[in-house]
Order: structure tokens, then sequence, then C-alpha cells
């Protein structure tokens, strides 16, 4: 990463209300530099700017870090590690999970969690559905997994009393979220504000009502 990247990304930390250590921004400086190396051969993201990247993958991912509760956590669908591995980087006491169905990013990722040292991370290779139901996260993210009914339908037995469901998106889903049951979830639309992005980020936050 330029220097100018890593400004680029201090700067939007801080503007994110964020305390990172050099030691994190380092982290994630080097994160970022494997993800460049092994895009060039694995096609893991179709951005490839690393200017961009900062921006629409780690400020974007580290968005929504205030927003989030509990300790265990799954980042489902998580591609080349986003959000999980910037968010678990800033947030060492909590335990991430990490689930993609595609090979090529799980070897990444498991390279990224020995590389990095990342004690707080497993990565898992598998679909959303063969998850055993006995496994229970404190909050579900998603930021390119589905669409929201699907998210909903799929990780809503997977979360722990109280838990939440957090999907990340762009425009608001209005019709998406028109598709989930009222009756039964309380649903919060969250505007985000990225540093340095100029285009909308909502964070859809789904809870069950009666949960105990």
């Amino acid at each position: 990463m330029a220097e100018q990247h890593y400004q680029r990304l201090a700067s939007g930390c801080d503007q994110l209300g964020l305390s990172l250590s050099p030691s994190q921004l380092e982290k994630i400086r080097d994160y970022l530099g494997n993800l460049l190396k092994w895009n060039k051969a694995y096609n893991l993201t179709a951005i490839r700017d690393p200017g961009d990247m900062v921006v629409k993958h780690l400020l974007d991912s580290l968005a929504i870090h205030h927003h989030l509760t509990g300790d265990a956590i799954l980042d489902v669908g998580t591609g080349p590690g986003l959000p999980g591995i910037p968010m678990s980087i800033c947030d060492p006491d909590r335990h991430w999970t990490l689930l993609d169905s595609n090979g090529k990013k799980t070897r990444f990722l498991i390279q990224m969690k020995a590389e990095l040292m990342l004690q707080n991370l497993d990565v898992v290779k598998g679909r959303i559905e063969t998850l055993p139901d006995t496994t229970l996260f404190d909050a579900i993210t998603s930021r390119a997994f589905s669409s929201l009914p699907d998210f909903v339908d799929v990780c809503l037995p997977l979360l722990k009393p109280g838990g939440s469901l957090l999907a990340m998106k762009g425009v608001v889903p209005t019709e998406e979220i028109g598709q989930l049951d009222q009756t039964q979830l309380k649903i919060d639309v969250i505007a985000l504000n990225v540093p340095f992005l100029h285009e909308e980020r909502h964070l859809i936050v789904v809870k069950q009502k009666h949960s105990r």
C-alpha cells in the first residue's frame, strides 16, 4: 500500500471514531497488500485499484463497528474477508467466524489468519445451510451474500436470543424490507457515512421482536 493510501486509511479510521494502534493499522495495510497480490491470480474482488479498495472495502467494512453487539460474530459470504478481517483486526476481543463456499477465497483467508496472527478468527468453507444449528452467534453480518429476505430466512435461526442480523447495503432496499415479516421482526435502517465515499451506504439491522 502506497503511503498516500495508508494515510487515507488512517484518516478514515479517525473519522469513524476508531482508535487503532500502529500495529493494527499495519495489519490492515498488510492485509490489503496481500489482497492486491492474490487478486491478480485468483480474482478475489472486482475492485483492483488500491485507493478504491481502501475506501470501498476497508473503510466501508469498518463503518459498521459501532453498530455491532456481542462477542461471537459470523460473517456470511465473506468473500476475501470483508468485513470480517478488517473488523477482527479492529476488535481483537470479539471472535469472528468467516464463512464462504469459494475455495480460492477460503484459502486466502486461512493464509491471512496465519500471516497476520489473527487468533480471534476462524475460517469455514461451506454454505450457511451446512452450519449446525447448535452453533449460535450474537451477530451475523452480510456484505454481498444475498437478498435481505434470503439472508434473514437462513441466518435468523443461527442467532442467540437478542442477537442481530446486519446487512450492509448501498441504497435502502425498500422492496426487500417490505417482504420481511414486520410483525415478528424489528427492522432498523441506519445511514452509514463512509469516509471519502460519495455513494449511499446503509446498514439494515434485523432483530426478533420477542427474543428472550
